[in-house]
């Protein structure tokens, strides 16, 4: 591989530039790594990343390529924020989290990080406990919205979105002040507990469909009324370096994908047992989560739907600076052309 000179963030110093430069900086390519360390947070939206744990799919395929004995470390966190730092610290080589996380990354790292594929798409919901809050319009200084990051998730995206359109493109921080950041498990046990302040949840499956079925919880809106339809989730996201340097390791993790998605298609019931055996999730039944799974809104595929919606608001109001030519330029090749796209 020819020398290219190296990319250095143009966001805050705090992050740490000189962690930046150095997983950024392109060198000679070296031999295919002998392990890999990939990232996840709660929820079915991952369950394709877990049924690749869980079935040591990447592996597989990685000693199919020639690529023996890859060690796979896989790391949960609880927002796409911690990720993020550890992706720029050089912790981490495959990362996952809503789209305007992966798009923030994207613009400040000079489209030097793109996805090898999404994992799904599915609706968000808002719920809440507060029975006076029917729409947007009704939240009060009263209200805590929880949700994974303020301003930053796709939740908060999400929000801001729904504020734009019932309020304007001026007001789109409106409900801003409402939210705190929590991730999803401990929100869920906040809303339903009845005593905590956190009375509303901007959420994803399963936790929304979980509040829904305790009487004092309601669904105020779907992301879906907001972004046109089936829109992508949860996407994945690499470097390019790391997409020059390691191509077998990284046609074994796409391969991995795409079988996980296939399976969860193929084996519900037996997707979902796994889903329950990694979460330990005791809130759910096998029938309770298989029907979610066969919800047809929630739908497992590499193939990203509505992405660029974000990112153009995101232009909009200024959370980006660069504009995507098109949706390819986020994603790595193997994408462009894929059934669907």
């Amino acid at each position: 591989m020819n020398d290219m000179p190296c990319f250095v963030w143009r966001a805050s110093a705090a992050i740490g530039a000189m962690a930046l430069a150095t997983i950024l900086c392109f060198s000679p390519a070296l031999a295919e790594p002998t392990s890999i360390t990939v990232a996840k947070e709660y929820g079915i939206g991952y369950l394709p990343y877990m049924i690749m744990e869980h079935n040591k799919l990447i592996e597989k395929h990685a000693a199919a390529l020639g690529v023996k004995d890859l060690s796979v470390t896989w790391q949960t966190f609880g927002g796409s924020g911690l990720m993020q730092g550890a992706m720029i610290a050089g912790r981490l080589d495959f990362a996952s989290s809503g789209v305007p996380w992966f798009l923030t990354m994207w613009d400040k790292l000079n489209a030097q990080v793109k996805s090898p594929g999404a994992l799904d798409s599915m609706p968000l919901y808002l719920n809440t406990r507060n029975p006076e809050v029917k729409t947007l319009k009704d939240f009060s200084d009263k209200d805590r919205i929880a949700l994974p990051a303020v301003k930053t998730s796709v939740q908060a995206m999400t929000l801001q979105m729904a504020a734009a359109a019932v309020f304007g493109v001026d007001n789109a921080g409106k409900l801003d002040a409402l939210t705190v950041s929590l991730s999803h498990p401990d929100a869920m046990n906040a809303l339903l507990s009845g005593i905590s302040e956190i009375d509303s949840h901007f959420t994803s499956p399963p936790f929304q469909d979980l509040e829904l079925k305790d009487s004092r919880v309601h669904k105020v809106l779907s992301s879906y009324e907001f972004t046109g339809g089936q829109t992508t989730f949860i996407i994945s996201w690499t470097t390019s370096k790391f997409y020059q340097d390691n191509p077998k390791t990284y046609q074994a993790f796409t391969e991995a994908l795409l079988e996980s998605q296939a399976f969860i298609a193929r084996e519900p019931a037996e997707a979902a047992r796994i889903y329950l055996e990694m979460s330990a999730d005791k809130r759910l039944t096998q029938d309770a989560l298989l029907a979610m799974l066969k919800n047809p809104d929630y739908k497992y595929t590499h193939v990203p739907q509505n992405v660029m919606k974000y990112a153009e608001f995101m232009i909009r109001t200024g959370s980006m600076k660069t504009r995507p030519a098109s949706w390819k330029e986020l994603f790595f090749p193997n994408v462009h052309d894929a059934p669907g796209s």
